[in-house]
């Protein structure tokens, strides 16, 4: 689907990784054995996941996961990556409402061990939306599903958005409130542009993101609604499912204190930005899975809030998903993948999708 090479995902040894992994716990779990360490094909950019189980009698974990901060030599996707921050908010999400979050356990500061800090977690079982090849493109699993068996997960996944929100106190969630003055969404709005400007430094900007967060001032809402927890990179990408229900909510990084918009706009451009791809390349999708309008619907329906400003946060997320993209092919330039055109604004892959939405003409 792709003329570019599927960027590199770490530039880390696996094997070297398990071995000290092994001393680490040792230390902790003297005699404890780490046993059937592998990394999974759908490892992330912006940070690392390393699978193993533990042979221990005092250790109530049994199935664990790693989720380790990016190697900060690799030309990383984000600036920091915080994992007690994380470590946090699943800790907290677990505790406040009946989201289905992995239980977190060990939390490793120190980059020693291996490089970087991390946290351990208990492992879920079942099978994940496939971003290679998209869940949107023939043969996986979801592709394959009954119109009901996905709008079973359909229903299932804007609810656990429904239940995040409602559930989870929202004043336990202000110390995610970036730095600076004015409303949570111009805070989080800044810190987005302030990103950008780490992405390009010393590079070629992006005249249609810049464009776009322009516009985005002149959508600016006059009512920006109740500020919550948001799960940050809300899609159904981050979630493994037993069958069709959600058994684990991944991914918290991106966790952030704002309005209940930010999370459901990005659970929509998510999902198009998928489904517009794959029709792009000749094959249908699934174009009535996930759409906007249903989820809006249902989202009021769940929780009393009707979403406003749509147009807003739809923008915002394809925006903030142009900046990722736009990082991830500077980091194929550094790693001699690809190289960099004339003009910037071909490296992001929606880059038709989202001067649409700068010009009102997406929708």
């Amino acid at each position: 689907m792709a003329t570019a090479p599927r960027p590199r995902t770490s530039t880390r040894e696996p094997e070297e990784l398990g071995r000290r992994l092994a001393a680490w716990l040792d230390a902790r779990l003297p005699g404890a054995k780490v046993t059937n360490v592998s990394v999974p094909g759908s490892n992330g950019m912006s940070s690392e996941t390393l699978l193993f189980d533990i042979e221990h009698p005092d250790t109530p974990l049994r199935a664990c996961a790693l989720r380790l901060a990016a190697d900060p030599a690799a030309y990383t996707v984000f600036p920091t990556y915080d994992m007690p921050r994380q470590h946090r908010v699943m800790s907290l999400v677990a505790e406040h409402t009946d989201v289905p979050v992995p239980r977190v356990q060990w939390l490793e500061e120190d980059p020693g061990p291996l490089g970087a800090p991390f946290f351990v977690m208990a492992r879920a079982e079942g099978r994940v939306p496939p971003d290679v090849m998209p869940y949107t493109y023939e043969g996986n699993w979801l592709h394959a599903a009954t119109d009901a068996e996905r709008a079973v997960l359909q229903e299932a996944s804007i609810s656990l958005l429904a239940r995040l929100h409602d559930q989870f106190p929202a004043k336990e969630a202000e110390f995610l409130l970036p730095e600076g003055a004015g409303s949570p969404l111009r805070r989080h709005v800044d810190a987005q542009r302030a990103y950008y400007s780490w992405v390009v430094e010393g590079l070629a900007p992006s005249p249609l993101i810049e464009r776009a967060f322009a516009r985005l001032e002149e959508l600016w809402p006059q009512d920006e609604g109740p500020t919550v927890l948001n799960w940050g990179d809300a899609r159904i990408g981050n979630v493994i499912y037993d069958g069709f229900t959600p058994a684990a909510v991944l991914d918290w990084e991106m966790a952030a204190y704002a309005p209940r918009e930010v999370d459901l706009g990005w659970s929509v451009y998510l999902h198009r930005f998928f489904q517009d791809l794959t029709v792009s390349f000749g094959q249908p999708g699934l174009p009535d899975f996930l759409r906007r309008e249903d989820l809006e619907r249902r989202y009021a329906e769940l929780t009393g809030h009707t979403p406003r400003n749509m147009e807003f946060h739809t923008l915002y997320a394809a925006l903030r998903h142009g900046i990722v993209m736009l990082r991830i092919a500077y980091r194929q330039a550094h790693f001699g993948e690809v190289e960099i055109p004339e003009n910037p604004d071909s490296l992001i892959l929606h880059h038709a999708s989202l001067a649409a939405m700068v010009q009102g003409t997406y929708w």
